[in-house]
C-alpha cells in the first residue's frame, strides 16, 4: 500500500478553523446512554410496590438486590437501542429484553408512527399545495400588513401545534423577508412572524406527535388527555405572541431608526410591486389542502377523550362514538392518508413510491433518537434504579402544593431541552421518571404533559441548539444577538404565562 502526500499549494489559503459546534441530539443521547450505563454501578437498586394500574405506591420504597454482573450490563448497553426499539418486559422479573416474553417495552409504535407522519408530510409537499396555499395567504394580505403578520403566524401555530411544524418553516424566509420588506418592516419582523409563529404552536401543542404525542406514550396515557388545557394555552399565548410581533413591527414602520435588526443596502428600497405573486392554487391543490385538513382533524377527533373532556370526570364512561385510538392506528392513517393525497394529486406511481421512502428516510433521525432514548430507559430499568432515581425527587416534591410541583416540572426540565433539542428525545427520556411523580403529587400525568412540552417549546424559541432558530436568523441575514434582544421580553411574558397556566391545570385537576 503506498501512501500519497497532499502539499498545500503556495497561494490557497488554510482551512479556516471552525469553532465549537454544539452536537447532534443522537451523540447527546449516546453519551447519556454510556453515563447512565455507569452510574448505575454506583447508584443502589430500588423498587415500589405497584397498584393495579402499574403505577408506584408512595412510601413504599425499599432496596433490592441485584444480580447483574458485569455481563449482563455489558449485555444491556449493547442491546440498549435494540431493546428501545422493540424490547419485550417479562412481567415476572420485570427485566427488558429482545426474547423475552411479555409486553413490548420498546417504542415500535412511536417509532413507525414517527416515520408515518414523515411519509404523509413529504407527500404533502411534493404536491406544492401546502407552500402555495401560505404563499397565496401572504401575498393576498401583502397590502395589509398586522393582517398578513397575523395571517401568516395563526397559520404556521395551528401546523405547530398539530402536526409539529417548525423546521419546515426554513423555506418560507424566501418569500416572507421580501414581503415584510417590501411593506416597510425590517427583517426582524419576518424572523419573529416565522420563528415565533410556528414555535409557539409547538410550544401549545395539543396533539402534535412528535411532542404529545411521544410525551404521552412516555407517560402511558393518552394523546387526548389534557388537550382542554392545552387548547386554552395555544389560545392565550398565540394571540399574546401575535400581538407582541405586531407591535414591534408597526414601531419599525412608524419609525426605521428603531428598528433592532437595521437595514441591509437595498432593504428600504423595495416596494411592494417588487414582490412577485405566486401562481394561483388550482382546483388539484385545494382538494389536497382540504384532504389534509381532514386528516388532521380525523386524527384529533379519533384520539380526543370526548367523554372526560366534556364532562370534567377522568372516569367517565367513553361515549360510543369515541374511537379511542393510539399509534398503531395512527400511523395507519398517515400512511393511508399519505397514498390517498399521492393518488389525488396524480403523482404516479414511481415517484409517490420514492416520496414516501424519502419522507421515511427524512425522519429516521427523530425516529431513532427516539430509540436512543428508550434505550437509556432500558438500562436504568434492568439495573432497577429508576425507582431509587423516583425515590430521590420523591423526596424534593414531597408536601409541596399540586401547583408547586407543576411549576417545578417546567423549571427542571428548561436545562434538559437545552441539551436535548429533539421534543421526541427529551420526551422519551424525562417522562418515565416524572410521570409518576404526578402520582405522588395528586396531579394527572397530562399536567406533567404539558408542563415539559412547555419548557421544550419556551427553551426552543431562543437556544443556539435548534436548527429552526440558529438557520431561521441566518437566512434572514439577522444577528443572533439581535435576536436575543427582541425576544427576550416576549419570553418573559411567556414564562409568566406557562407558570400560570401550569398552576390552573394543577387546581383544575
Amino acid at each position: 500500500m503506498s501512501t500519497v502526500q497532499t502539499r498545500q499549494a503556495p497561494d490557497e489559503k488554510p482551512p479556516e478553523k471552525r469553532g465549537f459546534v454544539f452536537p447532534s441530539a443522537l451523540t447527546v443521547l449516546a453519551v447519556v446512554t454510556v453515563a447512565v450505563w455507569a452510574l448505575a454501578f454506583l447508584i443502589p437498586p430500588g423498587a415500589y410496590k405497584r397498584n393495579k394500574s402499574g403505577a408506584p405506591i408512595q412510601g413504599t420504597y425499599h432496596r433490592v438486590p441485584s444480580d447483574r454482573g458485569i455481563v449482563h450490563r455489558l449485555n444491556d448497553l449493547f442491546l440498549s437501542p435494540v431493546n428501545g426499539l422493540y424490547g419485550v418486559q417479562d412481567a415476572k422479573t420485570g427485566q427488558v429484553g429482545p426474547g423475552l416474553a411479555g409486553e413490548l417495552y420498546g417504542s415500535a409504535g412511536v417509532f413507525l408512527f414517527v416515520i408515518a407522519i414523515g411519509a404523509f408530510i413529504t407527500v404533502v409537499f411534493a404536491t406544492g399545495a401546502l407552500d402555495l396555499g401560505i404563499g397565496r395567504l401572504a401575498h393576498r394580505l401583502r397590502e395589509r400588513g398586522a393582517l398578513l403578520i397575523a395571517g401568516v403566524m395563526l397559520v404556521f401555530a395551528l401546523l405547530g401545534t398539530v402536526e409539529g411544524f417548525a423546521e419546515e418553516t426554513l423555506g418560507f424566509y424566501g418569500l416572507i423577508v421580501p414581503l415584510m420588506l417590501a411593506l416597510g418592516y425590517d427583517r426582524m419582523v419576518a424572523t419573529g412572524t416565522i420563528i415565533l409563529g410556528a414555535g409557539v404552536g409547538v410550544l401549545c401543542s395539543t396533539v402534535n406527535p412528535f411532542a404529545t404525542g411521544v410525551a404521552s406514550s412516555a407517560a402511558d396515557i393518552s394523546l387526548g388527555d389534557g388537550i382542554v388545557l392545552r387548547a386554552l394555552m395555544w389560545i392565550v399565548l398565540t394571540s399574546v405572541t401575535i400581538a407582541y410581533v405586531i407591535r414591534y413591527a408597526r414601531r419599525v414602520r412608524r419609525n426605521p431608526e428603531r428598528s433592532l435588526s437595521g437595514f441591509l443596502p437595498g432593504d428600504r428600497e423595495q416596494s411592494a410591486t417588487g414582490a412577485a405573486e405566486p401562481p394561483r392554487l388550482t382546483t388539484l391543490h385545494k382538494v389536497i389542502l382540504v384532504l389534509v385538513s381532514l386528516t388532521f382533524a380525523f386524527m384529533i377527533f379519533s384520539v380526543v377523550p370526548w367523554a372526560s373532556a366534556l364532562t370534567g370526570d377522568a372516569g367517565a364512561t367513553p361515549y360510543g362514538f369515541e374511537l379511542g385510538w393510539s399509534f398503531p392506528q395512527l400511523a395507519a392513517l398517515f400512511l393511508v392518508a399519505a397514498v390517498i393525497v399521492g393518488i389525488v394529486a396524480r403523482l404516479g406511481e414511481q415517484r409517490l413510491s420514492a416520496t414516501l421512502v424519502q419522507g421515511a428516510a427524512d425522519f429516521i433521525s427523530p425516529a431513532l433518537v427516539i430509540v436512543l432514548a428508550r434505550g437509556v430507559t432500558v438500562i436504568m430499568n434492568n439495573s432497577q434504579i429508576t425507582d431509587t432515581v423516583l425515590h430521590s425527587i420523591e423526596g424534593l416534591v414531597s408536601g409541596t402544593s399540586s401547583s408547586v410541583f407543576a411549576f417545578f416540572v417546567f423549571l427542571v426540565n428548561l436545562p434538559l431541552a437545552f441539551l436535548i433539542p429533539s421534543t421526541s428525545g427529551h420526551a422519551t427520556l424525562a417522562m418515565p421518571i416524572l410521570a409518576p411523580l404526578a402520582d405522588f403529587a395528586g396531579v394527572s400525568r397530562a399536567l406533567v404533559v404539558t408542563a415539559w412540552q412547555s419548557a421544550s417549546g419556551w427553551m426552543n424559541l431562543w437556544v443556539p441548539t435548534t436548527a429552526v432558530t440558529i438557520g431561521g436568523v441566518a437566512l434572514a441575514k439577522v444577528g443572533y444577538d439581535k435576536y436575543l434582544r427582541f425576544i427576550w421580553p416576549l419570553l418573559a411574558i411567556l414564562f409568566v404565562l406557562i407558570g400560570g397556566f401550569v398552576a390552573l391545570g394543577a387546581v383544575w385537576t
